[in-house]
């Protein structure tokens, strides 16, 4: 594994490396691994070099530095940034060269971190499992014959491969999450509006969340509360500065009470990963917490609302990419409409033209009352029920996956077998709620499994102490 960021900090202060050694050491790590498991999609070599230099001549000069100066990190190639593209895996973005940079990003680089590369992710952040792009698939660390989750599937990767310490990732209905069970990594889905969505291609507006990966609750914890807070440029984000997000944890105040989900657990879910998930159940009262099965009857609807309401907005949002202002453009093109048509249909892979078609069926007339205003209202049953067990609950338990890595083009060709993947994260994402894949032991394939924590809205500090104490104990 590779050294943790305080690991990295402390060799940086003691004159052992400098920021340009860890850049080119994580460049030739990702050149080594790129043509097997294909992780990113371009590398700002020339920018990271050139930030790396000037980060090593400022602590040279002893100047006051950033909290994360040297560290390289890499981040889903759906967050805009200079140095290189930004094409969220799609061909009708395939040569987009941003103007501004992400929040999240600026906020990283200001404290001193160094963006080496993009990520591969599923087009658009469409998928489970990063077979999605239009560049071709990301393949698992630990058994490249299969898929490492998606849709941040690259930067879960880069992370489980040891290329950097941390990546960034956004999850919609467990895009960091389930990746990171797959990868064995930690992966952090943060309270909605903890981090801001500025200057990240938008995929479901009331459910993005933007997070990260890493080997350590305390480097999850720092890189969160370097992006955390207010940004009045997305109008989402929260007022708290960083909601109890700590860059150094200790245990949580006393015992906490902690409800495994029932519906999670079933005959459904593969053997060995409901083994892990009570595995974690029981070191988590040893550690003197109270463990108790808890009832959540609609997440068993979650799947089914998240399947109409994200659709809703991504076919709102991806009507944007229309070939007139930015990207793919068709020159065969021979009327207005054409321009458009084509150059969607050119631009878009499969999985984005069905999510636009159902989502412009359920809003459509005559089937928005239907379809959409029921599933918001089953929505709201749902974040009552959360609600209601998080007056007695501290914090619930459950997996991520229902299983671990499957194959890759395993469930390509079945789009809902597919959707089933995110089956036990989705619910948390409605919800708003923050939740962290942590990694919990293999299958008798070798291959990881994630067990997840939930919590209730701005507990993601407790849920990292609870994190940091499940590590320490193992």
């Amino acid at each position: 594994m590779t050294k943790t960021i305080s690991e990295i900090l402390t060799d940086l202060e003691a004159g052992r490396t400098t920021a340009v050694q860890l850049v080119e050491a994580a460049l030739e790590r990702l050149d080594a691994v790129q043509e097997e498991y294909h992780v990113a999609l371009s590398t700002a070599r020339d920018r990271a070099l050139q930030r790396a230099r000037s980060i090593d001549e400022d602590r040279a000069a002893g100047k006051q530095l950033g909290r994360l100066a040297g560290v390289p990190f890499i981040a889903k190639d759906n967050f805009l940034t200079f140095g290189t593209t930004t094409t969220a895996a799609a061909k009708i973005l395939e040569n987009f060269t941003a103007p501004y940079q992400a929040t999240a990003v600026e906020r990283l680089e200001a404290e001193g971190a160094i963006m080496i590369a993009k990520a591969n992710l599923d087009a658009f952040a469409h998928g489970s499992s990063t077979e999605n792009s239009y560049f071709g698939p990301t393949k698992n660390a630990v058994d490249s014959t299969r898929v490492p989750g998606g849709s941040s599937g690259g930067s879960a990767t880069a992370v489980a491969l040891d290329i950097v310490p941390f990546a960034l990732g956004s999850d919609t209905g467990g895009s960091i999450r389930q990746p990171a069970s797959l990868s064995g990594v930690i992966g952090i889905k943060p309270t909605y509006g903890l981090v801001s969505r500025y200057g990240v291609i938008a995929m479901a507006s009331s459910t993005d969340t933007i997070g990260a990966f890493a080997h350590t609750a305390d480097d999850i914890a720092l890189v969160m509360d370097v992006m955390a807070g207010k940004d009045d440029r997305d109008s989402t984000t929260l007022p708290e500065p960083s909601h109890a997000l700590m860059t150094s944890m200790g245990k949580p105040a006393g015992s906490l009470k902690i409800g495994i989900v029932k519906e999670y657990i079933t005959d459904a879910v593969q053997p060995e990963v409901r083994e892990a998930v009570l595995r974690r159940a029981e070191q988590l009262r040893a550690l003197g917490h109270t463990v108790e099965e808890i009832s959540i009857p609609s997440v068993d609807l979650a799947l089914a609302i998240y399947y109409i309401v994200v659709p809703a907005e991504i076919s709102s949002n991806l009507s944007r990419y229309d070939g007139i202002k930015y990207g793919l453009s068709v020159e065969q093109a021979k009327s207005l409409d054409e321009v458009y048509g084509l150059s969607r249909d050119q631009g878009f892979m499969a999985e984005n033209k069905r999510r636009i078609l159902i989502g412009a069926y359920v809003l459509s007339s005559g089937y928005y009352d239907a379809y959409y205003r029921k599933a918001q209202t089953a929505r709201t049953i749902l974040i009552g029920e959360f609600n209601k067990a998080f007056a007695d609950y501290d914090i619930l338990l459950g997996p991520v996956s229902p299983t671990t890595a499957f194959k890759l083009g395993e469930n390509t060709d079945d789009p809902l077998k597919m959707y089933l993947a995110d089956i036990m994260t989705v619910a948390v994402s409605l919800a708003g709620l923050p939740a962290i894949s942590v990694p919990s032991g293999v299958d008798g394939q070798g291959l990881p499994i994630g067990v997840q924590l939930i919590g209730k809205q701005k507990s993601d500090g407790q849920l990292l102490a609870v994190t940091k104490q499940l590590e320490e104990a193992a």
